[in-house]
């Protein structure tokens, strides 16, 4: 018994070929490699009035005009971002046919700053969902009904799935191969794309200094603390306190304290915390050290408080993280009589 299923690319003019391109290839290795069962995927693509669809970068994409397709027979649509996606309105005719499609549909998704015509339709009112990073505040001043996310590399809720920025969409696909048939097959997608690591959907776009530095912004005071996520990444062994920090900047605590929460928005504390996350991922993916020792590196103090801090932010613990994505191999442990540290800020983590 066949168990395919039909996935539409949903292509307009000066779409992002990337947010095609990956995924697609992505359904058709699982086909490849679900052949023998009869399952796998066929995959259309679609565009308002058929024909040949340009992307940004040039390349030309043969597409069905969405009134020639029999709605039934979908199974998943998926909206590619493109240059102007935040165009789109409510009443344009694409808009209007993603809306009557999605009734009929599984499951619908976006890519990138597809996001915006999912929620030019109405989709994402009152739903969790995420776009490309530099959207962001784009899509929150046009939508404020939809609960926009930072993080998430793709997030589902209920029968929608949105993604973040332009290879999120292989990670999208991955995810959705994962929940049609199984762990194993998405994996085996993965090896076969040469995809090191299959991300999960909780891992942030970018990284926390990058992300803390660009809200910063270059202009004083924020040019300070712009160096700062720097600083904390060279000194996660230090004793961070806020008075540590503000000492490493140039600024009185009380200074430093109010100009934090007004550029950062958090806690000296929270920063801290991604950062030795971060740093933590980092050894489980590319080298083998016992997960004390990485407790201790990162300066989580203990492996326990270690594995609170990444069930909390990646709804995984330690060991599964290396299990998913570490490339090392494991070796005896040179570091074992290595001194614990103690948890490095004053407030708890």
């Amino acid at each position: 018994m066949s168990d395919r299923r039909t996935i539409a690319f949903i292509l307009f003019d000066q779409a992002l070929a990337l947010n095609l391109n990956g995924p697609a290839e992505a359904f058709s290795v699982a086909s490849h490699l679900l052949a023998r069962e009869g399952a796998g995927y066929d995959l259309l693509f679609l565009s308002e009035a058929g024909g040949l669809v340009r992307t940004s970068c040039g390349l030309a994409v043969e597409t069905k005009a969405l009134d020639s397709v029999d709605l039934a027979t979908l199974d998943t649509l998926i909206v590619v971002g493109g240059l102007e996606s935040w165009t789109f309105t409510p009443d344009t005719p694409l808009v209007r046919w993603i809306e009557q499609a999605s009734k009929a549909v599984r499951r619908i998704c976006s890519i990138c700053n597809g996001a915006f015509l999912l929620a030019a339709a109405g989709l994402l009112d009152g739903r969790r969902a995420v776009t490309h990073w530099c959207e962001v505040e784009r899509l929150k001043a046009m939508y404020p009904e939809v609960r926009i996310e930072l993080d998430p590399i793709h997030l589902r809720d209920g029968t929608i799935w949105t993604s973040a920025g332009m290879s999120a969409g292989i990670d999208l696909a991955l995810a959705l191969i994962e929940d049609d048939y199984g762990r194993h097959t998405s994996l085996s997608v993965a090896k076969e794309l040469v995809v090191f690591l299959r991300r999960p959907g909780g891992q942030a776009q970018f990284s926390s200094a990058l992300a803390a530095q660009t809200r910063l912004g270059t202009t004083p005071p924020a040019a300070k603390l712009a160096e700062l996520p720097v600083w904390i990444a060279n000194n996660l062994n230090a004793h961070l306190t806020v008075e540590g920090l503000a000492k490493a900047v140039g600024m009185s605590p009380r200074t430093f304290a109010r100009n934090f929460a007004r550029w950062y928005g958090g806690t000296p504390a929270k920063l801290v915390r991604e950062l030795r996350i971060e740093a933590a991922c980092q050894h489980l993916e590319e080298a083998y050290s016992e997960i004390k020792r990485i407790a201790d590196l990162c300066g989580f103090g203990d492996e326990e408080r270690m594995r609170r801090a990444f069930v909390r932010r990646l709804g995984i613990p330690p060991t599964v993280y290396r299990e998913r994505f570490g490339r090392g191999s494991p070796k005896p442990s040179l570091d074992r009589h290595q001194p614990k540290r103690r948890p490095l800020v004053s407030e708890p983590v």
